[in-house]
């Protein structure tokens, strides 16, 4: 077995490869770039090692650093994590030349599985069944046109080293492709270093269904039963869950052997993942297609480790080291339900837009990497695990992916699981930037993922408009406004308590009216909490000054985040944010005479709805444009976002250029 490896990666990857290490008694090193300085993963390893400026590619993408490491510190073997390094060939080569083990798969299958092109001609030898598309060099634009109109739209345009839901446009028209196909180029040649695209037919209403694989080198090949990953927004992931709603014995049977003589054919041994694209309209389940195969450990890992109790990264590790798989396939058993949500820096309230900055507060349910009392770090602290790479304080960089943490929850239960997963969102505490917790907590909630129906076009199709917040019943507004009521009575009481008032020690006021989602309630606290007339069962702690608590209403419990406003609270729960105004009943009927104030006109500005960089500037001075015509391309995160105009209108004044770095809400151009 190694004595020390080192991770050629960074955040929460880097941390859990450290902490599987450190229980097997390996000696870490982690390698940072200038942005990573402070990171903990740089604080958890032995040792680290600097290698570069933020930007990945003078960094964590220059495979030379990251040897000199290897040799700087002795360490025997390399664990790539996900992204950067991870399924490129000339890295493995490059390590196995200097005699340092590559904690991953054989050059040969990185090189068959790794290209998108290459894998599905490799697949379609083999007998696996494949989306109809176009699997050669694809000269240009007019060429992507041609070959589009003969598969039949719609059709996806894909970065052939692509991976992360980067370098891919779904076109439903001829105008969708002459836009699109340049666009994917550029993000493929920018993200990944190759501007190779392949078009294929977009299967509508598909599920995105995934088998891990895991082998040795000693010939033996195990699927470890199959993911969920069909919730997706921009071709992410964002919800994973092990195992399917949708898949059988009899489907998950057929899958794996498939994926496993696909892998078999390669001569692939490590951890690995095939992903498959499944018609959710065909029960049989025997219309799935081999999509790609990823040669590496998936993001979503942690859902397969709690529902079969095996640490994937231990096992690469010991398949690095030549050890033989201990467990066969008669051995791998599902036990309960995981699911895995992905918190990112993003602001769903905003349309999803990236959401850079500090990390003013960060407090999630449990600590990450926290184990239960058994020392079994699968399933965190009773169903609840946080995978997480930051820390209250730091900062979400521009320069990588948005992830915050991985939020996973296990449970007997598909229900248990996700109900799990709202209880966790609700005491999850960012503050300082955007984030999607409301968002995932809405998923988990909606009854449409409650049934199972799932589809790649569930976001889009459950939010056409965006995202406003989860339902809310009536019967919870009611719950909160009495929530809101005790609150406000806690914070009266401890306001009268100041010394040097007038007119001696005051009352604090019992009745309150309490607007909430649109609605006015009356609440009275006596000796009983009354909401409109009506009696709540309630148990509540608050001090006030409290951002965190925890209610009892009705049986029902409610985690409720606390932000004071200048007429009440902004009250965040179950996906929702609610801006509750609260005020003395006596005083409430006044409000009637407040003259409401008219929110100013923007649509007359072009305004950069993040922190990005402005790619490119289609308009001048003078221009007229119309209605839906692109005007400007920021790129953040590594993905280019087109804005558009949304009138008619011409250019009055342009207030930035190509090149420009980008603060939120800056103004690029004004129209009239």
């Amino acid at each position: 077995m190694f004595k020390k490896i080192l991770i050629a990666n960074r955040g929460e990857i880097a941390c859990r490869v450290i902490k599987t290490a450190r229980r097997m008694g390996i000696q870490t090193v982690a390698v940072y770039s200038d942005a990573d300085a402070r990171a903990p993963f740089v604080q958890m390893a032995d040792e680290a090692v600097h290698i570069g400026p933020s930007p990945a590619a003078q960094s964590y993408l220059i495979a030379d650093k990251i040897i000199a490491a290897c040799k700087q510190t002795g360490a025997e073997a390399v664990h790539p994590g996900y992204g950067f390094l991870s399924e490129r060939t000339s890295f493995a080569e490059q390590l196995a030349a200097e005699g340092i083990a590559f904690i991953g798969p054989p050059v040969g299958a990185i090189a068959a599985m790794g290209d998108k092109i290459e894998s599905k001609k490799l697949a379609k030898e083999a007998g696996v069944n494949v989306v109809p598309g176009f699997v050669g060099e694809i000269e240009d634009t007019e060429h992507a046109v041609r070959i589009s109109n003969e598969i039949g739209y719609p059709v996806m345009m894909k970065a052939s080293a692509g991976g992360g839901g980067k370098g891919m446009r779904l076109a439903y028209d001829e105008k969708d492709v002459r836009e699109g196909f340049e666009a994917v180029k550029r993000e493929g040649l920018n993200s990944f270093g190759d501007d190779r695209v392949f078009i294929e037919k977009f299967i509508l209403n598909p599920r995105h269904i995934e088998i891990q694989i895991l082998g040795d080198q000693h010939g033996n090949i195990l699927y470890l039963n199959e993911r969920e990953c069909s919730i997706q927004r921009r071709h992410q992931k964002v919800v994973e869950e092990a195992p399917s709603p949708f898949v059988t014995p009899k489907m998950r049977k057929a899958m794996g052997e498939q994926c496993v003589a696909l892998a078999r054919a390669v001569g692939y041994y490590s951890a690995g993942t095939v992903e498959l694209i499944v018609s959710g309209a065909d029960p049989s389940g025997e219309s799935f297609y081999f999509l790609e195969m990823n040669t590496r450990l998936q993001v979503e890992h942690p859902v397969t480790e709690c529902i079969t109790g095996i640490d994937l990264v231990e096992q690469m590790i010991r398949v690095a080291a030549g050890e033989k798989l201990a467990f066969t396939q008669d051995d791998i058993k599902i036990e309960g339900w995981a699911i895995e949500n992905r918190v990112y820096a993003e602001d769903p309230y905003r349309g999803f837009l990236p959401s850079t900055g500090r990390l003013v507060r960060y407090q999630p349910p449990v600590d990450g990497w926290t184990e239960d009392e058994d020392g079994n770090g699968r399933r965190g602290v009773d169903g609840v695990r946080v995978d997480d790479g930051v820390y209250e304080g730091g900062e979400v960089s521009m320069f990588y992916d948005p992830m915050i943490a991985k939020l996973i929850t296990w449970g007997k239960t598909r229900d248990e699981a996700a109900d799990k997963q709202i209880e966790a969102l609700d005491r999850f505490e960012i503050e300082g930037l955007g984030h999607n917790i409301d968002f995932v907590s809405a998923i988990m909630q909606h009854p449409r993922f409650r049934s199972g129906e799932l589809t790649t076009g569930f976001i889009a199709e459950e939010y056409p408009d965006g995202f406003s917040g989860a339902a809310t019943s009536d019967e919870a507004l009611g719950h909160l406004a009495a929530i809101a009521g005790f609150v406000a009575t806690a914070r009266a009481d401890r306001a009268r308590q100041i010394d040097q008032q007038l007119n001696g020690e005051l009352e604090p006021p019992y009745d309150w009216s309490v607007k909430i989602g649109g609605r006015t309630f009356t609440v009275e606290l006596e000796e009983e909490v009354l909401v409109n007339g009506e009696p709540l069962d309630i148990g509540i702690s608050y001090t006030p000054g409290e951002r965190l608590i925890e209610a009892h209403v009705e049986g029902q419990t409610y985690g409720v985040k606390l932000e004071p406003t200048r007429t009440g609270l902004k009250m965040t729960t179950r996906g929702a944010i609610h801006n509750v105004q609260i005020l003395p009943a006596r005083v409430a009927n006044l409000t009637q005479h407040m003259i409401e104030k008219v929110p100013p006109d923007l649509s007359k500005f072009l305004i950069c709805p993040m922190p990005g960089l402005l790619v490119a500037l289609h308009v001048a001075e003078g221009d007229k444009v119309e209605a839906g015509q692109p005007l400007a391309v920021v790129e953040a995160m590594k993905m280019e976002n087109i804005l558009r105009a949304e009138k008619s209108a011409t250019v009055k004044k342009v207030n930035a250029k190509a090149g420009d770095s980008l603060a939120v809400d800056a103004v690029i151009l004004e129209l009239e």
